[in-house]
């Protein structure tokens, strides 16, 4: 794996990386729902299992997760993961994976209705690391055929969603070793906070993305990250899409290419 600790030379995504092929191989998108003690009722997350499935084979997982305003169908329904990982199956660009796409907002009612910066919403995206640790990840690793170690687990997400992945995964190296922020929220903890001992995670880290548009108007808590790890000679891939805002086109390329990372030596 080759790390940078500065821009590095990713192109956008080319044309039809996120359109359907219908002369490929295509996954499969499901429906679970997961008792969570963390909460205390059953919750409900999507789940794309990749082209030639089978109960046979063992899988990494990439957990992959929304903002604020979404819930476990905003990937779904804006982002498209599906398509671009069978896109990029078809071309043996990513190995085989199984994506989760929960609900980050752990609370009874989840929806994201009503005012969705209400702070107990908000405080619910911060529970939502006990139930990912302590219900998600136990079921999907007792129903599906995954592979169990911190080093076939990965996480990432979009702007609440990569201010999670961050909080969560660094928090958490001996369950995470692959780590996304696309276009992290402003609650996103501190750098210092993040990785308060620089030496501890260099070891741990098989990967550690760190992504925003240029235009967005969180570009400054991407930037101060990339600029500790660069301090601390961490390694890291900092990428910053010129032109782009806070928007699905930042996000389906920052997946694009993060996950062709994912789960190589």
């Amino acid at each position: 794996m080759h790390f940078t600790y500065s821009q590095t030379p990713f192109n956008y995504a080319p044309k039809g990386f996120d359109s359907i092929q219908e002369n490929i191989p295509h996954g499969k998108i499901d429906s679970i729902q997961y008792f969570s003690k963390t909460v205390g009722n059953k919750r409900k997350a999507l789940i794309y299992t990749p082209p030639g499935y089978s109960k046979k084979n063992k899988y990494p997982v990439l957990y992959l997760l929304h903002g604020i305003g979404g819930d476990e169908k905003e990937w779904l329904k804006h982002g498209k993961p599906q398509v671009i990982l069978d896109n990029l199956y078809a071309e043996n660009k990513a190995e085989p994976m199984i994506a989760v796409l929960p609900n980050g907002r752990a609370m009874k009612d989840d929806r994201a209705i009503g005012n969705v910066f209400d702070s107990i919403k908000v405080k619910a995206f911060a529970t939502f690391e006990k139930d990912l640790l302590n219900d998600l990840i136990p079921y999907i690793e007792s129903h599906f055929p995954v592979i169990s170690n911190r080093e076939t687990r990965a996480l990432a997400g979009l702007s609440m969603g990569g201010r999670q992945s961050l909080n969560f995964g660094l928090a958490n190296l001996d369950t995470f070793a692959w780590i996304g922020g696309f276009s992290s929220a402003p609650n996103t903890k501190s750098p210092e906070v993040l990785v308060p001992d620089p030496d501890a995670v260099k070891d741990k880290l098989k990967l550690l993305w760190i992504s925003c548009g240029d235009m967005d108007r969180l570009m400054l808590f991407s930037q101060r990250t990339h600029e500790y790890l660069e301090k601390y000679n961490i390694p890291h891939i900092y990428y910053v899409e010129p032109d782009g805002k806070h928007d699905f086109k930042v996000w389906k390329n920052d997946l694009y290419h993060f996950s062709q990372l994912l789960f190589k030596p």
